[in-house]
C-alpha cells in the first residue's frame, strides 16, 4: 500500500516537476495544453495503479488534479478534466461508472464555483481552500460509499480514515509546490523589474544633467532665430518643428531625472493625503476637458517615508493615464486610499479602454506604451518609485472594461 501510495504521488508531482526542470520557472510553463495533458495522465494513472488496503478495499487519488485545476483554472479549463476522467472510467467499466459520473459532475458544478475568489487569496488561503475542497469531495464521495453499506462497519471507518488523510497530504504537498513555483517565477520577475530600474537610475543621474544642458543651449539660439527678421515664414516653421522635437526630448530627459534617488531635502513622513489632494487639484482641469470627473476616498492615518516630489510625479503619471484611457469617453476616476494589514494601499481605478492579458505584463518596461505617443518611461518612473518604498504594483484590466492599479507600500 505504502509503495503505491508513493507512486500516485509521483504522478501527481510529476508536471510540477518538468516545470521546475524543464521550463526555467516562466510564466509561459503554466500553459493550459500543458496542464490538461499531463494532469489527464495523472489522473488516468492514479486509476490504473490505485491504492489497495490490507482490509480490501481499493481507492485512488484521481480527483486531486481535478480538484487543483478546478480551482486554480474555473469551469472551463477544467471541464476537458471532467471528460477525459469520466471517458477513461467509461473504458474501465465495473460498478460505479454511473456513481463516478454523478459524483465528479458535483465537483465540477460546486469547486470551481469557488475559482473567481480563490484566485484573489494569499498563498495560505488557498492551500486552506484546496484542503476545504478535498474534504469536502470525500464526505461527498464516503457518503455516497455508505449507501452501499447496510451496516457501517470497522472497515468502512478505517477506509474513511485513509482516504480522507491521504487526499489532505497529498493535496497540501501538491498545492505547497504550486504556490512555490508560483512565488519563484514573481520573484524571479521582481528581482529582474528591480535590476531594471536600478540600470535605468544610474544611467539617468549619468546621462541626464549632461544632455539637459546641450538642449537648453540649443533651444534659445532658436529661439533667437525663430524671432529674427531675415528668415523667410518657410525657415520659421522648421524652426517651429525643430522647437517641438526639443521641448519633446526635454521631456524625456525630465523623466530620466525621475529616476535619480531621493532627495534629502524632499524626504517627508507622511500619509499620502497632501500628494494625492494636490494631484487631483493640478489635473481636474485636465480630466474636465476630457469629460472625466476624480473621486477621492482617503481612510488612512498611517505614516511613510519617501521623496515628496517624486510620489507627486508617480500619482501625476497614473491618474494621467486613466484619465487618457477614457479620452472622448468620459467617466469616473477613482482614488481610494486606506491601510490594510499594516500596507498603505491605494486604487487608481478608470472606466476606460482596458487593455489585454499580454499589454498588461509589459507595463513598466522602457519604451513600451499603449499610446500612440508615449514613450513608457511614466510608468517605468512609477514602477521605480514604488520599488524605493519597498511597494508593489498588481494591475487587473480588462478589454473594453477599464483597469485598476493596486499599489501596496508596507509601513
Amino acid at each position: 500500500m505504502f509503495e503505491t501510495l508513493l507512486l500516485n504521488i509521483l504522478f501527481l508531482i510529476f508536471p510540477l516537476t518538468l516545470i521546475v526542470i524543464f521550463f526555467d520557472n516562466s510564466r509561459k510553463a503554466f500553459n493550459t495544453s500543458f496542464f490538461i495533458s499531463f494532469s489527464s495522465i495523472s489522473m488516468i494513472l492514479c486509476m490504473v495503479y490505485p491504492i489497495q488496503l490490507q482490509i480490501g478495499f481499493i481507492f485512488d487519488l484521481r480527483y486531486i488534479p481535478f480538484i487543483i485545476w478546478a480551482l486554480y483554472g474555473g469551469y472551463i479549463k477544467v471541464l476537458p478534466l471532467f471528460i477525459i476522467l469520466n471517458v477513461y472510467r467509461f473504458i474501465i467499466g465495473g460498478d460505479g461508472v454511473i456513481q463516478s459520473l454523478l459524483f465528479s459532475t458535483a465537483i465540477l458544478l460546486i469547486i470551481p464555483f469557488l475559482h473567481g475568489k480563490f484566485i484573489k487569496f494569499n498563498s495560505h488561503k488557498r492551500i486552506a481552500t484546496g484542503v476545504a475542497a478535498v474534504l469536502f469531495t470525500m464526505v461527498l464521495y464516503l457518503t455516497t460509499l455508505s449507501t452501499f453499506f447496510e451496516e457501517l462497519t470497522y472497515e468502512f471507518w478505517e477506509l474513511s480514515l485513509y482516504s480522507i488523510t491521504t487526499h489532505v497530504f497529498v493535496i497540501i504537498l501538491n498545492m505547497l509546490m504550486i504556490e512555490k513555483v508560483i512565488l519563484n517565477i514573481k520573484n524571479r520577475e521582481s528581482f529582474l523589474h528591480i535590476e531594471r530600474m536600478h540600470v535605468m537610475s544610474e544611467l539617468s543621474a549619468s546621462v541626464s544633467h549632461e544632455i539637459r544642458n546641450p538642449l537648453t543651449v540649443t533651444n534659445g539660439f532658436l529661439q533667437l532665430l525663430k524671432n529674427s527678421k531675415t528668415i523667410s515664414e518657410d525657415e520659421k516653421i522648421y524652426v517651429d518643428y525643430s522647437l517641438k522635437e526639443l521641448e519633446r526630448a526635454e521631456k524625456i530627459v525630465s523623466d530620466f531625472l525621475a529616476y535619480g534617488k531621493p532627495q534629502s531635502e524632499n524626504m517627508v513622513y507622511s500619509n499620502l493625503q497632501e500628494e494625492v489632494v494636490y494631484v487631483k487639484n493640478i489635473l481636474t482641469p485636465y480630466a474636465k476637458m476630457n469629460l472625466v470627473n476624480i473621486d477621492c476616498h482617503f481612510n488612512n492615518t498611517s505614516l511613510i517615508k519617501y521623496d515628496k516630489n517624486q510620489m507627486q510625479q508617480c500619482l501625476i503619471n497614473l491618474f494621467k493615464n486613466g484619465i487618457e484611457a477614457m479620452k472622448g469617453m468620459g467617466g469616473t476616476l477613482c482614488i481610494d486610499v486606506s491601510e490594510q494589514e499594516r500596507n498603505i494601499v491605494i486604487l487608481i481605478t478608470d472606466e476606460g479602454i482596458g487593455m489585454m492579458k499580454d499589454e498588461v505584463l509589459q507595463l513598466g518596461k522602457p519604451y513600451y506604451s499603449t499610446k500612440k505617443e508615449g514613450t513608457g518611461l511614466g510608468l517605468l518612473m512609477v514602477y521605480g518609485m514604488i520599488s524605493k518604498v519597498n511597494g508593489s504594483i498588481e494591475v487587473d484590466s480588462k478589454k473594453g472594461l477599464g483597469t485598476t492599479f493596486t499599489i501596496t507600500i508596507p509601513v
